[in-house]
């Protein structure tokens, strides 16, 4: 009998949970700006020297509340054996530790979470929902455990209420999104990973989650489960599998929205000295049309009734990307007359993003998560010429896809985040080459 694999056995580890040396006070870097911040809150207060017991015990809790306060505009993940977990938090069952100041469940912030464990995972939780689904029995919660920035808190129902008014205070639905999130610590070096890696950015920043992040847990196991499935229609294995697959193949985005710019880009080259933008518009319409033609002639089987409506798309198309190229233009997408040569961006970018995906939802091996994270940056860098030039193909597939030239929210999405990508000081597009050094690649002029 052959044994069933298990997703993920091969990335079975000792590190299910962090387990941070404590280094010696005011020293210690965290991953993230919420570890630092707890960091320094704690730093502060052992190292300052008090008054008298009463004024010691009133910094405390002052320490306490600020502590939570950080906590309530984040969520925080609770630690789970696999097949103790569930779509609904009402069924899964907590990991309770019994100790000497009663009964306890760790809490850890995000940028603490180790890399993903084939059946150790973890779950988001917001404060309340933490007051709301911890067991009655359970008297604290113990944030960050074996790490730098620990605190023991009571989860008596006084302060469950505490929790909840706080998280009515402090938590903003959307308040960790749109933002560059930069890991300090615990990403990979300078090279492809990075740079494949990076390929994600947009869509890192939209969703506030750190673009150099190779461990990924997203927002816990289920939501993760939950966004691949509605999204992509990925429940398993097979489907992470083959959708992967086709957006390194770039097979996902239409065909014939390549097939229109690769017209432009051979009349460029024919014509315009490798110019674009100086490709007329009505010259470009008719090669598209007449490449159309000639292509059909040599499989007229294949022709369909809408043929030729299909063809008035596909010439419509030519003049649909003129029109978002003149606002990405106004917009700064775009400087000067530059233009869109490729949408490879479109799938590539998203292809780096479902390898993480795939490895936090326990679809993929990490070994599997950094090929394709791998095969993406070369591709990218085969396809586009600068980060300038893959965000213009990315924003404009995305627009393509889902804006129907309304300049709606999918649109300003991508010109947000192009803005914060160009000018934020830690974003990839300006700390990553996008053309890496040979020695970085192993390829000459790779």
């Amino acid at each position: 009998m052959v044994e069933r694999y298990v997703v993920g056995e091969l990335d079975a580890h000792a590190e299910e949970l962090p387990d941070i040396p404590v280094p010696e006070p005011g020293t210690w870097q965290a991953p993230g700006e919420l570890e630092q911040h707890l960091y320094e809150l704690l730093t502060r207060h052992a190292t300052t020297e008090w008054a008298n017991a009463e004024a010691e015990e009133e910094a405390r809790e002052d320490l306490t509340l600020a502590y939570l306060e950080a906590l309530a505009g984040e969520v925080v993940y609770v630690p789970f054996h696999r097949e103790e977990t569930a779509p609904e938090p009402g069924g899964r069952t907590f990991q309770v530790h019994d100790t000497h100041v009663g009964r306890l469940v760790a809490v850890y912030t995000r940028g603490l979470l180790p890399r993903p464990h084939p059946h150790r995972v973890f779950e988001s939780y917001t404060l309340r929902d933490l007051a709301d689904h911890l067991p009655a029995d359970v008297v604290g919660i113990a944030v960050n455990n074996r790490a730098p920035c620990p605190m023991l808190m009571s989860a008596d129902s006084e302060e469950r209420r505490v929790w909840r008014a706080l998280h009515r205070e402090h938590w903003e639905p959307d308040g960790r999104a749109d933002r560059v999130v930069t890991r300090r610590t615990g990403a990979p070096p300078l090279g492809p990973l990075l740079h494949g890696l990076a390929l994600g950015a947009q869509m890192c920043f939209v969703n506030g989650e750190a673009w150099n992040n190779p461990d990924y847990h997203g927002l816990g196991l289920s939501m993760e489960h939950r966004r691949l499935a509605e999204w992509w229609g990925v429940t398993g294995r097979a489907e992470w599998q083959e959708t992967q697959r086709r957006l390194l193949a770039r097979e996902v985005t239409p065909w014939y929205w390549e097939f229109v710019l690769d017209a432009r880009n051979a009349l460029a080259h024919r014509y315009a000295d490798g110019r674009p933008q100086a490709v007329d518009a009505t010259a470009w319409r008719e090669c598209v049309e007449v490449t159309l033609r000639e292509r059909a002639a040599e499989v007229p089987e294949q022709i369909g009734a809408d043929w030729e409506e299909f063809v008035a798309h596909v010439l419509g198309l030519a003049g649909k990307v003129l029109r978002y190229e003149a606002r990405f233009r106004a917009d700064g997408l775009l400087t000067g007359d530059a233009v869109v040569r490729s949408v490879a961006a479109w799938d590539l970018g998203r292809a780096s993003m479902m390898a993480r995906w795939g490895y936090g939802a326990r679809f993929a091996t990490r070994a599997e998560m950094r090929e394709a994270v791998l095969e993406a940056s070369g591709s990218a860098r085969s396809a586009h010429t600068s980060w300038q030039d893959f965000s213009a193909g990315y924003a404009l597939g995305r627009c393509l896809h889902f804006d129907e030239e309304r300049f709606g929210d999918w649109y300003q999405e991508m010109l947000t985040a192009h803005r914060a990508l160009t000018t934020h000081p830690d974003s990839p597009w300006n700390t990553v080459p996008f053309h890496l050094p040979a020695e970085e690649t192993g390829r000459p002029g790779a």
